[in-house]
Protein backbone atom coordinates (compact mmCIF):
# COMPACT_ATOMS: atom_id res chain seq x y z
CA UNK A 1 0.00 0.00 0.00
CA UNK A 2 1.62 3.43 -0.92
CA UNK A 3 1.66 6.07 1.53
CA UNK A 4 -0.09 9.35 1.46
CA UNK A 5 -0.53 10.74 -2.16
CA UNK A 6 -2.50 7.82 -3.08
CA UNK A 7 -6.07 7.99 -3.87
CA UNK A 8 -8.21 6.39 -1.37
CA UNK A 9 -11.96 5.17 -2.15
CA UNK A 10 -14.50 5.73 0.08
CA UNK A 11 -14.72 2.25 1.80
CA UNK A 12 -10.89 2.25 2.22
CA UNK A 13 -11.47 5.91 4.12
CA UNK A 14 -14.43 4.22 5.87
CA UNK A 15 -12.32 1.44 6.72
CA UNK A 16 -9.82 3.40 8.30
CA UNK A 17 -11.68 5.25 10.07
CA UNK A 18 -14.01 3.32 11.88
CA UNK A 19 -10.53 0.93 13.24
CA UNK A 20 -8.99 4.91 14.18
CA UNK A 21 -12.34 5.83 15.98
CA UNK A 22 -12.60 2.82 18.05
CA UNK A 23 -9.21 4.12 19.96
CA UNK A 24 -10.00 7.94 19.77
CA UNK A 25 -12.91 7.97 20.79
CA UNK A 26 -14.59 4.94 23.23
CA UNK A 27 -18.42 4.16 22.93
CA UNK A 28 -18.46 4.50 26.51
CA UNK A 29 -17.73 7.96 26.19
CA UNK A 30 -19.38 8.91 23.41
CA UNK A 31 -22.41 7.57 24.80
CA UNK A 32 -22.19 9.55 27.87
CA UNK A 33 -21.38 12.87 25.87
CA UNK A 34 -24.64 12.25 23.74
CA UNK A 35 -26.90 11.53 26.92
CA UNK A 36 -25.33 14.97 28.57
CA UNK A 37 -25.40 17.03 25.15
CA UNK A 38 -29.35 16.29 24.43
CA UNK A 39 -30.14 17.21 28.33
CA UNK A 40 -27.85 20.05 28.21
CA UNK A 41 -27.13 21.14 24.77
CA UNK A 42 -29.74 19.92 22.11
CA UNK A 43 -32.43 22.62 22.42
CA UNK A 44 -30.66 24.67 20.93
CA UNK A 45 -27.98 22.98 18.53
CA UNK A 46 -29.85 19.95 17.76
CA UNK A 47 -29.39 16.48 19.19
CA UNK A 48 -27.01 15.41 16.73
CA UNK A 49 -25.06 18.95 17.27
CA UNK A 50 -25.75 19.58 13.21
CA UNK A 51 -27.90 22.84 14.37
CA UNK A 52 -31.30 23.92 15.79
CA UNK A 53 -33.97 26.25 15.84
CA UNK A 54 -31.98 28.40 17.99
CA UNK A 55 -27.96 27.55 17.57
CA UNK A 56 -25.94 26.91 14.76
CA UNK A 57 -23.64 23.38 13.83
CA UNK A 58 -21.29 22.73 15.55
CA UNK A 59 -20.28 20.08 13.57
CA UNK A 60 -19.17 23.11 11.16
CA UNK A 61 -18.13 25.01 14.21
CA UNK A 62 -14.18 25.69 14.02
CA UNK A 63 -13.91 26.47 17.38
CA UNK A 64 -15.28 22.89 17.79
CA UNK A 65 -12.75 21.57 15.07
CA UNK A 66 -9.68 23.19 16.19
CA UNK A 67 -10.27 22.19 19.99
CA UNK A 68 -7.61 20.22 21.46
CA UNK A 69 -8.71 17.75 24.24
CA UNK A 70 -11.63 20.58 25.24
CA UNK A 71 -9.12 23.16 25.02
CA UNK A 72 -11.55 25.66 23.26
CA UNK A 73 -14.99 23.74 23.92
CA UNK A 74 -15.01 23.43 27.26
CA UNK A 75 -14.18 27.74 27.63
CA UNK A 76 -17.26 27.88 25.40
CA UNK A 77 -19.49 25.69 27.71
CA UNK A 78 -18.52 27.18 30.99
CA UNK A 79 -18.56 30.96 30.05
CA UNK A 80 -21.12 30.68 27.23
CA UNK A 81 -21.46 33.68 25.00
CA UNK A 82 -24.16 35.93 26.50
CA UNK A 83 -23.37 37.99 23.28
CA UNK A 84 -25.05 35.49 20.93
CA UNK A 85 -27.58 34.36 23.57
CA UNK A 86 -25.72 31.28 25.14
CA UNK A 87 -25.52 31.22 28.72
CA UNK A 88 -23.02 29.63 30.91
CA UNK A 89 -23.68 26.15 31.90
CA UNK A 90 -22.08 24.51 34.58
CA UNK A 91 -21.38 21.41 34.24
CA UNK A 92 -18.59 18.80 35.54
CA UNK A 93 -14.97 18.65 34.28
CA UNK A 94 -16.10 14.86 33.32
CA UNK A 95 -19.27 15.77 31.70
CA UNK A 96 -17.59 18.36 29.88
CA UNK A 97 -14.72 15.86 28.55
CA UNK A 98 -17.61 13.61 27.67
CA UNK A 99 -19.55 16.21 25.02
CA UNK A 100 -15.71 16.74 23.82
CA UNK A 101 -15.61 13.62 22.54
CA UNK A 102 -18.86 13.00 21.66
CA UNK A 103 -18.45 16.05 19.01
CA UNK A 104 -15.45 15.20 18.09
CA UNK A 105 -16.54 11.37 17.54
CA UNK A 106 -20.04 13.44 15.05
CA UNK A 107 -16.68 15.69 13.16
CA UNK A 108 -15.23 12.37 12.43
CA UNK A 109 -18.53 10.61 11.35
CA UNK A 110 -19.61 13.56 9.61
CA UNK A 111 -16.24 13.99 7.42
CA UNK A 112 -16.44 10.45 5.87
CA UNK A 113 -20.19 10.43 5.61
CA UNK A 114 -19.91 13.46 3.50
CA UNK A 115 -17.70 12.21 1.25
CA UNK A 116 -18.88 12.11 -2.54
CA UNK A 117 -16.02 11.14 -4.47
CA UNK A 118 -12.01 9.52 -4.18
CA UNK A 119 -10.09 11.90 -2.10
CA UNK A 120 -6.34 12.45 -1.60
CA UNK A 121 -4.76 11.11 1.21
CA UNK A 122 -3.31 14.30 2.36
CA UNK A 123 -5.83 16.79 1.60
CA UNK A 124 -8.98 18.01 3.69
CA UNK A 125 -11.96 15.88 3.22
CA UNK A 126 -13.68 18.78 3.80
CA UNK A 127 -12.83 19.96 -0.23
CA UNK A 128 -15.29 17.48 -2.38
CA UNK A 129 -17.42 19.63 -3.96
CA UNK A 130 -17.15 21.11 -7.67
CA UNK A 131 -15.89 24.36 -7.78
CA UNK A 132 -17.75 24.92 -11.20
CA UNK A 133 -20.97 24.39 -9.30
CA UNK A 134 -20.56 26.05 -6.45
CA UNK A 135 -19.57 29.18 -9.12
CA UNK A 136 -22.92 28.85 -10.49
CA UNK A 137 -24.48 28.96 -7.11
CA UNK A 138 -22.65 32.10 -6.08
CA UNK A 139 -23.83 33.25 -9.22
CA UNK A 140 -27.06 32.16 -9.43
CA UNK A 141 -29.03 30.89 -6.84
CA UNK A 142 -27.15 31.78 -4.10
CA UNK A 143 -27.66 35.69 -4.51
CA UNK A 144 -24.11 35.82 -3.03
CA UNK A 145 -22.93 38.08 -6.07
CA UNK A 146 -25.00 40.78 -4.85
CA UNK A 147 -22.79 41.35 -1.97
CA UNK A 148 -19.74 40.04 -3.04
CA UNK A 149 -16.83 39.69 -5.33
CA UNK A 150 -14.50 37.48 -6.58
CA UNK A 151 -12.16 39.87 -7.50
CA UNK A 152 -13.07 42.31 -4.96
CA UNK A 153 -13.20 41.21 -1.23
CA UNK A 154 -13.43 37.90 -2.17
CA UNK A 155 -9.47 38.09 -3.96
CA UNK A 156 -7.07 35.52 -2.98
CA UNK A 157 -9.56 33.90 -0.10
CA UNK A 158 -8.81 30.44 -1.06
CA UNK A 159 -5.04 31.24 -0.08
CA UNK A 160 -5.91 33.29 3.42
CA UNK A 161 -7.35 30.25 5.26
CA UNK A 162 -7.59 26.51 5.65
CA UNK A 163 -10.54 24.72 4.36
CA UNK A 164 -11.88 24.31 8.16
CA UNK A 165 -11.40 28.14 8.36
CA UNK A 166 -13.04 28.69 5.19
CA UNK A 167 -15.72 27.22 5.74
CA UNK A 168 -16.67 28.57 9.12
CA UNK A 169 -16.53 32.11 7.62
CA UNK A 170 -18.98 30.89 4.94
CA UNK A 171 -21.30 29.76 7.30
CA UNK A 172 -20.99 31.83 10.01
CA UNK A 173 -19.03 34.72 9.47
CA UNK A 174 -17.54 37.05 11.71
CA UNK A 175 -20.65 38.92 13.15
CA UNK A 176 -21.12 42.53 12.72
CA UNK A 177 -23.24 45.33 14.25
CA UNK A 178 -26.46 45.98 13.33
CA UNK A 179 -27.07 49.10 11.51
CA UNK A 180 -30.00 51.66 12.00
CA UNK A 181 -31.36 54.69 10.62
CA UNK A 182 -33.15 57.14 13.28
CA UNK A 183 -35.44 59.61 12.43
CA UNK A 184 -35.98 62.11 14.78
CA UNK A 185 -38.96 64.07 16.01
CA UNK A 186 -38.39 66.59 13.74
CA UNK A 187 -37.81 64.30 10.86
CA UNK A 188 -33.43 64.94 11.01
CA UNK A 189 -32.28 61.00 10.18
CA UNK A 190 -29.12 60.30 11.70
CA UNK A 191 -27.78 57.02 10.11
CA UNK A 192 -24.49 54.10 11.79
CA UNK A 193 -23.67 51.45 13.72
CA UNK A 194 -26.02 50.42 16.75
CA UNK A 195 -24.18 50.64 19.95
CA UNK A 196 -27.37 50.10 22.35
CA UNK A 197 -31.05 48.54 21.51
CA UNK A 198 -33.11 48.28 24.81
CA UNK A 199 -37.11 48.61 25.42
CA UNK A 200 -36.63 52.14 26.32
CA UNK A 201 -33.51 53.64 24.56
CA UNK A 202 -31.47 52.91 21.12
CA UNK A 203 -27.95 54.55 20.72
CA UNK A 204 -25.86 54.80 17.61
CA UNK A 205 -22.53 55.71 16.21
CA UNK A 206 -22.19 58.01 12.94
CA UNK A 207 -19.55 57.53 10.28
CA UNK A 208 -17.88 60.16 11.92
CA UNK A 209 -17.77 58.61 14.96
CA UNK A 210 -20.14 60.82 17.17
CA UNK A 211 -22.65 59.22 19.54
CA UNK A 212 -26.29 59.49 19.41
CA UNK A 213 -29.05 58.00 21.56
CA UNK A 214 -33.06 58.67 22.12
CA UNK A 215 -35.89 56.97 23.94
CA UNK A 216 -36.93 54.77 21.27
CA UNK A 217 -40.38 56.14 21.66
CA UNK A 218 -39.64 59.35 20.56
CA UNK A 219 -37.94 57.92 16.82
CA UNK A 220 -38.48 55.84 14.27
CA UNK A 221 -36.17 53.20 13.98
CA UNK A 222 -35.14 51.42 10.59
CA UNK A 223 -32.74 48.40 11.55
CA UNK A 224 -30.45 46.81 9.06
CA UNK A 225 -28.54 42.86 9.56
CA UNK A 226 -25.88 43.16 7.34
CA UNK A 227 -25.47 39.08 7.95
CA UNK A 228 -29.39 38.70 6.92
CA UNK A 229 -28.49 37.32 3.87
CA UNK A 230 -26.02 34.70 5.32
CA UNK A 231 -28.90 33.70 8.06
CA UNK A 232 -31.06 33.02 5.42
CA UNK A 233 -28.84 30.84 3.18
CA UNK A 234 -28.58 28.68 6.22
CA UNK A 235 -31.98 27.66 6.03
CA UNK A 236 -31.78 26.50 1.97
CA UNK A 237 -28.04 25.01 2.11
CA UNK A 238 -28.10 21.44 0.63
CA UNK A 239 -24.69 19.82 1.70
CA UNK A 240 -23.99 19.67 -1.79
CA UNK A 241 -24.69 23.52 -2.40
CA UNK A 242 -21.75 23.75 0.97
CA UNK A 243 -19.79 21.62 -0.13
CA UNK A 244 -19.66 23.18 -3.75
CA UNK A 245 -19.13 26.92 -2.24
CA UNK A 246 -16.35 25.26 -0.30
CA UNK A 247 -14.80 24.22 -3.34
CA UNK A 248 -15.31 27.44 -5.30
CA UNK A 249 -14.32 30.09 -2.36
CA UNK A 250 -10.95 27.73 -1.90
CA UNK A 251 -9.80 27.78 -5.58
CA UNK A 252 -9.70 32.05 -5.60
CA UNK A 253 -6.04 31.72 -4.69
Amino acid sequence: MRRIGMLLTIGSVVGIWAQQNRAQFPADAVQRGRAQFAQSCAFCHGPSAAGGTHGPSLIRSGVVRHDDNGNLIGAVIRDGRPDQGMPPIQLSPSQVADIVTFLHSRIATSDIRSATRPVQGSSDKLLTGSAEAGRAFFNGGGGCAGCHSPAGDLAGVGRKYSAVDLQTRLLYPPRKRLTATVTDAAGKQYSGEVLLLTNYDVAIQDAGGWYHSWPIGEVKLDMKDPLAAHRDLLTRYTDSDMHNMLAYLEALK
